[in-house]
């Protein structure tokens, strides 16, 4: 079962790129958030998306809101991929999937790989856009895009 627009966003806590715990609700219900789900770090689709909205995270801050990405692999991965691509934002380790399933985000190329999505969350914790396409140029585009528009 898939988020859809007006649904308000199940809290959440997972393992950042630092092993930190994240807990969502110290953002859902205060600040508006960008979350894009990606299939794999180092991949070059997954490298250029993350490079988009690293180049671009500056926008988003002026704009009030954070950027989150949330993939399956492990912190160790999240902080090598952060750190060579001198990535500003937060990457989630999701191992068992947990949140993917929660958020919907289905499998891609016949269900081969982890699903591209990006979800943009309003200040008050409810979903206001999602956009599903395995193509990594577009997300970072249309979520500042509705970010500027809030």
């Amino acid at each position: 079962m898939s988020l859809k627009k007006g649904d308000i966003i199940p809290n959440f806590s997972l393992k950042d790129q630092n092993n930190e715990e994240f807990e969502s609700s110290s953002f859902f219900g205060q600040i508006p958030v960008v979350i894009y789900f990606y299939p794999k770090n180092f991949t070059p689709g997954c490298t250029k998306e993350a490079c988009q909205f690293r180049d671009t995270y500056q926008e988003f801050q002026d704009y009030g809101a954070e950027v989150i990405g949330i993939s399956s692999d492990d912190q160790k991965s999240h902080l090598k991929f952060a750190q060579k691509h001198e990535l500003p934002f937060i990457l989630l380790s999701d191992p068992q999937n947990k949140v993917r399933r929660k958020f919907g985000v289905k499998k891609a190329l016949l269900g081969l790989v982890p699903g591209r999505e990006t979800f943009v969350i309003d200040k008050d914790g409810q979903l206001i856009y999602h956009f599903n396409n395995l193509d990594a140029s577009k997300h970072m585009k249309k979520a500042l895009k509705v970010i500027k528009d809030l």
